[in-house]
């Protein structure tokens, strides 16, 4: 059940940003304070690992995504999301949602110009930010939810 609430509320914020190109804070960092707070209460992350485990995620989290983040490359929205993720998982889940990230996006570049041509227009129009011919640059944490989804169907 708690897995499933993880989801959701990745969903969610997966969403948002496929839409609009980015993800609010009260998504990111509710999330974040959310898993802090269970964590701080309960002495382990949200999924069940312990504390140390989710520090140490969150540390690998952060060394992971600021470089992207100082050079462009990630919105801090995608910096905020993978913290809370790691904070409320462990770093095999904050691993594999990045491994799974960098799969859908070779398959994303390799399908996006097709996938959008055949879109029908409503679709085109309320993920735009998606869109090859609108912007090369494209939400990221659409692709990360797909590898959060691998992982939790690979290790369940």
């Amino acid at each position: 059940m708690k897995l499933l609430f993880l989801l959701t509320w990745f969903a969610v914020c997966a969403e948002q940003d496929a839409r609009h190109k980015q993800i609010s804070n009260a998504l990111t960092l509710g999330g974040f304070v959310a898993a802090l707070g269970w964590l701080l209460y309960s002495g382990q992350t949200w999924l069940g690992a312990d504390a140390a485990e989710g520090g140490r995620a969150l540390l690998l989290a952060l060394a992971m995504t600021l470089p992207g983040y100082v050079l462009g490359r990630l919105g801090a929205g995608d910096v905020k999301l993978l913290a809370a993720l790691a904070l409320a998982s462990s770093s095999l889940y904050l691993l594999g949602t990045f491994i799974g990230a960098a799969v859908a996006a070779l398959i994303w570049l390799a399908i996006r110009r097709p996938l959008f041509r055949h879109a029908g227009q409503r679709l085109a129009r309320r993920y735009a930010a998606m869109n090859p011919d609108v912007t090369k640059k494209f939400p990221f944490s659409p692709l990360l939810f797909v590898g959060l989804l691998s992982v939790a169907f690979f290790t369940h």
